[in-house]
């Protein structure tokens, strides 16, 4: 069964050049531009990952994660939190994301990263 990563992005380059490579990689992605169109489809299903950028335009991905870790439903689904701005030591300590990246990324660390926590879950 194909892994489903659930990606929260503002910014279009960004969403399509991830879902392009973790598509291609064999991985479902669904995309979010904000946090309302995520919170619209939560109730669509859980994925076996979050990537969440920090900056959003309507709130914060830091927010966000703290959100998702305090349901039931999702407190265990691999975070992986996404920012140019936020350093790690400051997403670590407001959200328990399971890894941080610093953008701008490196497509394989990506690639690496969320391996690695698709497979440690």
């Amino acid at each position: 069964m194909m892994k489903q990563i659930h990606v929260v992005e503002d910014d279009q380059d960004i969403r399509q050049i991830i879902e392009f490579i973790l598509e291609d990689e064999g991985y479902k992605v669904r995309l979010f531009p904000d946090i309302s169109s995520f919170h619209a489809a939560m109730k669509d299903g859980i994925p076996d990952l979050y990537l969440l950028d920090v900056m959003l335009p309507d709130g914060n991905g830091l927010e966000l994660c703290k959100e998702i870790r305090t349901s039931q439903q999702t407190k265990d689904i691999p975070i992986i939190v996404m920012s140019a701005h936020a350093s790690a030591d400051t997403v670590f300590q407001q959200c328990s994301a399971n890894d941080f990246i610093s953008k701008p990324f490196d497509l394989n660390d990506i690639l690496f990263r969320i391996k690695k926590q698709i497979t440690l879950h």
